[in-house]
């Protein structure tokens, strides 16, 4: 473990408990990151993983700080800034607390799964806190070429639920509008699962015959039907120790909805035209933009399937309602496009400000088509407001779903280096751990654009 240097090591060593100091020991041999922290918010020690993971090349060490100032480089706690504190909330229940968090690592901000247990004395009195984390690997705050992306609250919120159930074997349905993402987020819940390293299949429920659903499902013998004239494995078949994924599942044939009932209910299946009952073994996520429940009221969804889904539902939330993410999400689009021999893009501030501002009632897929588009007409790699499609330009959705009126544009990151006084971009300048590059990423404006910024910001023009 790390300890405070010198006379302050022997001082906090001395004020520890046998316990206390028993617990360090412990927790320098843990493979999972870990801090112990006093009731002030003050770090008395981190373990060998901590320090390789979070303390950068400079071996930069958290003890002898405050948790706050290491993880979010706040200068007061969380809970008095917006957060949602662990301790704050352990001191008030004395049991564990678990809470995604954004934290400055040395590769920039990144999700952050913090889970914080209280230490109690021999009188039921708190004496310390450990605190383990755990990077969550299937999410992005800055720009990725593959991925979730996001830090707003309401993508924050999907991702902590996601991170809670990836790791265990409990059916997940994911519910939202057509558009957000639903696949990734499936994606997500196999790679950070036990079953990772086996099949992620996607059944596409949409669009699919009774007996088309069927066969494709659970495959079929030679001679089960004309055109049969080799026996095919089902989707079910291979995605076997893996998971499938049900697109659409509120598309289901109401006919095949009892046979998929009995697949998630005893597990076994039989292919068509065969006697044979085989054995199931996958994880099931299932996705819909329907409302089910309405469904289930005019008999168009079974009440019994449903139940035995929707054991995990995880909202995903509209685009509207994360604009602060729309800058980091067109930079990740636009790494995971290319144009003619591989040329970088960039977007101009006018351009940014009306996707940030557009209520997108099409989600992520419209945003996806948009940038698109941009880049075909963006012939030097800059893109502008002239390059968006009028609608974008005028800020009129071509058509908005029910129920989903525009809401008003949070203010973001996208937007913030447009509102940053001369004062404040240099003091966020001289703030920021990380490059210029990196910076302009967190701003969502480009590195070009930064720079010119600067330069006014020095010449006394802003």
């Amino acid at each position: 473990m790390a300890y405070i240097g010198s006379v302050k090591t022997q001082t906090a060593a001395a004020r520890m408990k046998p316990d206390i100091s028993s617990l360090i020991s412990f927790l320098d041999h843990d493979p999972q990151p870990a801090i112990v922290m006093d009731t002030e918010y003050n770090v008395l020690a981190a373990n060998v993983a901590y320090r390789r993971q979070f303390s950068g090349p400079n071996d930069d060490t958290p003890v002898g700080r405050k948790c706050y100032a290491v993880s979010h480089h706040y200068s007061q706690p969380c809970e008095k800034s917006g957060e949602d504190c662990p301790m704050a909330t352990a001191r008030h229940t004395k049991s564990a607390y678990r809470v995604l968090h954004i934290h400055y690592t040395p590769r920039g901000q990144e999700h952050v799964d913090v889970e914080l247990v209280p230490i109690l004395g021999d009188h039921g009195e708190i004496v310390a806190y450990v605190e383990k984390l755990s990077t969550v690997k299937s999410a992005s705050v800055q720009a990725s070429k593959n991925g979730l992306v996001g830090s707003s609250k309401a993508f924050n919120d999907a991702l902590a639920q996601l991170n809670r159930v990836a790791p265990t074997e409990l059916p997940v349905l994911l519910l939202g509008e057509s558009g957000t993402g639903k696949e990734l987020f499936a994606r997500a819940v196999h790679e950070a699962s036990p079953r990772k390293r086996a099949p992620f299949v996607v059944v596409d429920c949409s669009g699919l015959t009774d007996t088309l659903f069927e066969s494709e499902l659970f495959g079929y013998e030679k001679g089960a039907f004309t055109g049969a004239q080799v026996a095919k494995p089902g989707l079910v078949e291979t995605a076997k120790g893996g998971t499938l994924f049900l697109d659409e599942i509120g598309d289901v044939p109401l006919s095949m909805q009892v046979k998929l009932l009995r697949l998630l209910e005893a597990g076994t299946y039989r292919r068509v035209g065969s006697v044979e009952t085989r054995q199931a073994d996958f994880r099931l996520v299932a996705a819909t933009h329907k409302p089910l429940e309405k469904m289930i009221e005019s008999g168009e969804f079974r009440a019994d399937l449903y139940y035995r889904i929707c054991v995990f539902p995880i909202e995903l939330p509209a685009l509207r309602t994360r604009a602060a993410d729309i800058p980091t999400l067109v930079q990740s689009l636009l790494k995971r496009g290319s144009g003619p021999l591989g040329m970088q893009y960039e977007i101009d501030d006018d351009a940014m400000q009306a996707l940030v501002n557009y209520p997108w009632p099409g989600n992520i897929r419209e945003l996806k088509n948009a940038v698109d588009r941009a880049r075909l007409f963006a012939d030097e790699g800059h893109i502008r407001l002239e390059h968006l499609p009028p609608n974008l330009q005028h800020g009129k959705p071509v058509h908005t779903p029910a129920g989903s009126a525009p809401q008003p544009t949070p203010a973001g990151k996208g937007i913030r280096a447009r509102r940053l006084s001369a004062t404040e971009l240099l003091a966020m300048l001289n703030e920021f751990e990380g490059s210029r590059k990196a910076l302009a990423e967190h701003l969502g404006i480009s590195e070009r654009t930064l720079y010119r910024k600067l330069e006014q910001t020095t010449q006394g023009k802003t």
